[in-house]
């Protein structure tokens, strides 16, 4: 009877361009798009510089290596990864499936491979959409144990979607594959507490994440003996990390139930569990019309409320602690309004501390994942209520949302519209183009930003 490593490798390697359906395919190119956009837009963000410094020390200059955006210096693949992500992951605005970053993992990582190695680009979109796949199939069956335990998705799950993407990206068979991905099994690992305590070790996982995943792929074309349980076994993954057993249908969703078709977009650049208060709290801001407010109380599912760092009032000294904080987020909507990363990086705005300080968090079953009921008390002993019920096809954005999303967020950052017409050329041009079109949106930044 086959193991699941060899479902999945099986299903990997027949993924091709021409059977993907089109709505998979166009799922792929916004993906990028928005991943792409977001990257550009977190240019000064202060996390790839601290990667690319520790990529560069690690395994230094490489000629004809990958391109490390932002400085153009070149290296290693697996320092691509390093420094690349954290680039991707600078704004805390990629996409989501369910609780997991992939695009933040997986595109870096795909564009290094294929700069440093030569990779046709037809190859890439199958690719992506295999490390989406794969990732968001255990994403989906497991985050609701997984996440309470304290282990983070995007590198729980990312390991694995990295393996897959990068081998096949490879053209690796469906031994390799499997070998592949039972390495990544044994390579994942990655925990939540630096969300609670407002520090930076998130930023910097899903490069690690991309390393390791790339790492469990070159010993599997290598020729590497993994073990063919990895998933399913005793000691396996799921039991490990979600405490369960397999559901015996699992393998059959590949294919059928696409992971990828349930990767949202976010539109502000805080937590994926903040989108929709935040977006309450605006619908909410016009009703006040600018009445004072007493009280603030946000009913939300206890699946958002028990993730680390949701509850946190402040005092706040670091975006990694603003972005995740219901009250603060909240409160800086109810105060100034959509979200920007000057409001977000601002930590002693006295009107928005105190209105934290009277905003409180509920725990409510009743209310389902990805909505939020807002209660504001104004003087006079008034109470307004606002129920925000969103899911993930909310956020799921065609192609002119996402458009508007990534030139709004571009005017911020003071970069033209230009750019993100450039960003869209490119990835519809797929599978023809060079990859140089790509490395080049990053090249292009300085001159652009500077003109602005």
């Amino acid at each position: 009877m086959p193991t699941l490593t060899q479902d999945i490798a099986r299903f990997v390697v027949g993924l091709q361009p021409h059977t993907l359906p089109a709505e998979v395919t166009d799922k792929a190119r916004s993906c990028l798009v928005n991943a792409l956009g977001i990257a550009v837009n977190g240019f000064d963000t202060p996390y790839a510089p601290v990667a690319r410094k520790a990529a560069i020390a690690l395994d230094g200059e490489v000629p004809n290596g990958a391109t490390l955006f932002g400085d153009g210096r070149r290296s290693t693949v697996s320092a691509a990864c390093l420094a690349n992500s954290a680039l991707f992951h600078g704004r805390a605005q990629e996409d989501t499936c369910g609780a997991a970053h992939f695009g933040t993992i997986l595109i870096p990582m795909l564009l290094a491979m294929t700069e440093a190695r030569g990779y046709p680009l037809s190859r890439l979109i199958p690719a992506l959409v295999a490390g989406y796949e794969t990732g968001g199939l255990f994403e989906n069956a497991f985050a609701g144990r997984t996440t309470p335990a304290g282990f983070r998705s995007s590198a729980t799950y990312g390991c694995i979607a990295a393996a897959a993407a990068a081998g096949k990206l490879m053209e690796l068979d469906e031994d390799q594959l499997a070998a592949a991905l039972a390495n990544a099994v044994s390579f994942t690992g990655g925990i939540l507490q630096s969300f609670a305590d407002g520090t930076d070790e998130w930023r910097y996982q899903v490069g690690v994440v991309a390393r390791n995943g790339l790492m469990a792929t070159e010993l599997a074309a290598a020729g590497s003996v993994s073990a063919p349980h990895a998933f399913e076994g005793r000691a396996g993954f799921v039991r490990c990390f979600a405490g369960t057993e397999i559901p015996a249908d699992l393998a059959s969703r590949l294919g059928r139930d696409w992971s990828i078709l349930r990767v949202t977009f976010k539109p502000f650049p805080v937590c994926a569990f903040n989108q929709t208060p935040v977006t309450g709290a605006l619908a909410l801001r016009q009703v006040l019309a600018g009445r004072k407010i007493e009280a603030v109380r946000v009913r939300m599912n206890p699946y958002e409320t028990g993730y680390a760092g949701m509850d946190a009032a402040g005092p706040f000294n670091s975006i990694s602690g603003t972005l995740m904080s219901i009250p603060f987020c909240i409160a800086m909507t109810l105060v100034h309004g959509v979200p920007s990363m000057r409001h977000m990086t601002t930590y002693d705005d006295a009107a928005v501390n105190e209105l934290v300080a009277r905003t409180t968090l509920v725990t409510d079953p009743d209310v389902p994942v990805l909505s939020a009921i807002l209660e504001a008390d104004t003087a006079g002993g008034t109470t307004h209520v606002h129920k925000q019920r969103m899911t993930p096809a909310d956020y799921a954005f065609d192609r002119a949302t996402l458009r508007e999303l990534l030139t709004r967020t571009g005017a911020e950052q003071r970069l033209e519209a230009a750019l993100f017409e450039r960003i869209e050329h490119v990835v519809d041009t797929l599978p023809g183009g060079r990859i140089e079109d790509f490395v080049e949106l990053f090249t292009a930044i300085e001159p652009r930003r500077a003109a602005a």
